[in-house]
């Protein structure tokens, strides 16, 4: 009895002592950045994308082997085709390169659904490959809205009922 009366004054004690050394209103910033040699800017609302597949029927991808298309785009600003440093060429043409969880040449999802994966599409047709650059396109002035179609297609799996998520990141390269 008497080593727990004294273990709760000790530490009753103590308290005052270590309130004292925090500071109140204080607190911290972090930070990070970094510049870079690029022809384009992407816009704030296009850095992180949160797309919603909606309520697709089990039945639909079993009949038709894919969901409906869902558009999601890419919105470049400020692009300037003369580059600042030095002698370098300017900039004439880019490449997007999607990446994530790969699944042959589809896209993984994780979650309770299974039999499933997704599909990117540029505007022109074009499959996007995980990790595998998109054919070059010619970049222009000013702004730009690079638009793409995603679609949940049938991986040949056992297709099972449920919820699913995926992160795919994108990256451009200038040249």
């Amino acid at each position: 009895m008497r080593i727990i009366v004294f273990t709760c004054i000790f530490i009753t004690s103590l308290m005052p002592a270590m309130a004292g050394n925090t500071y109140f209103g204080w607190g911290v910033v972090n930070m990070q950045g970094a510049i870079i040699d690029t022809a384009c800017a992407i816009a704030i609302e296009s850095r992180d994308q949160s797309i919603d597949m909606d309520v697709v029927p089990l039945a639909d991808i079993t009949r038709d082997g894919q969901g409906r298309r869902k558009p999601f785009s890419i919105e470049l600003v400020n692009c300037e085709l003369e580059r600042q440093q030095g002698k370098k060429p300017s900039w004439t043409q880019f490449q997007v390169t999607f990446d994530g969880d790969a699944e042959g040449d589809l896209f993984g999802v994780r979650g309770e659904a299974s039999g499933i994966a997704l599909q990117i599409t540029d505007e022109l047709g074009n499959i996007a490959l995980p990790g595998r650059p998109l054919p070059r396109e010619d970049i222009f002035s000013g702004n730009m809205r690079l638009n793409y179609n995603l679609r949940l297609v049938a991986n040949q799996h056992a297709l099972k009922a449920g919820d699913y998520f995926s992160s795919i990141r994108f990256k451009l390269d200038y040249f």
